[in-house]
């Protein structure tokens, strides 16, 4: 199957969020036509910048570990709010940062990518630097000195995102381990 289509579909959903319809038949239905009528032009003016074919037997594969991956994250991300709220609202502030260097055993880019975009997107987290060579992320975080707390949502992340980008290594592969255990060592 095409994939522009779907992806002109997949468009026209999306149309009916950003306009956040009224729940009728009708208006809803009125709205994904509209949704269409965009949509498809876009997809198919862009398809040379997406595999042409679409492959559905591996998009349903992949999509437990992507929404496991987005729940994950999104649980991430309220736990770290929490966290930096207490440490901005308690007396003491208790604050340890240091820089974590986290290898890898994803690979591709578009997996490197995501995983340090969610960690930066992670209050008290921030990814500062990739390692090509070492495939290695260095992390910055508010409780760096806490080494596991900071390595630990990576880990599985990176178990869902060697499943999502299709990636050779496992989830059942060990971590690689790093060569300090922080960026100075």
């Amino acid at each position: 199957m095409k994939r522009w289509p779907v992806i002109g579909v997949t468009l026209a959903v999306l149309w009916l969020f950003v306009r956040g319809v009224e729940l009728g038949v009708d208006y809803v239905l009125g709205e994904f036509v509209i949704g269409l009528l965009i949509g498809l032009p876009i997809a198919f003016v862009f398809r040379r910048f997406y595999a042409e074919e679409f492959a559905f037997a591996s998009t349903v594969r992949v999509l437990p570990a992507a929404i496991a991956y987005l729940a994950l994250f999104v649980k991430e991300l309220i736990v770290a709010n929490l966290d930096v709220v207490y440490r901005v609202l308690s007396p003491s502030m208790p604050i340890d940062p240091d820089v974590v260097a986290i290898p890898l055993r994803v690979e591709t880019d578009a997996a490197v990518t995501t995983i340090a975009n969610s960690i930066t997107l992670t209050p008290g987290t921030l990814t500062m630097d990739y390692d090509e060579e070492s495939n290695t992320l260095y992390v910055h975080g508010i409780t760096g000195k806490n080494r596991s707390g900071v390595v630990e949502p990576v880990r599985r992340w990176e178990d869902y995102a060697l499943v999502i980008f299709d990636e050779d290594a496992s989830p059942d592969d060990t971590p690689p381990h790093p060569r300090g255990g922080s960026r100075g060592d």
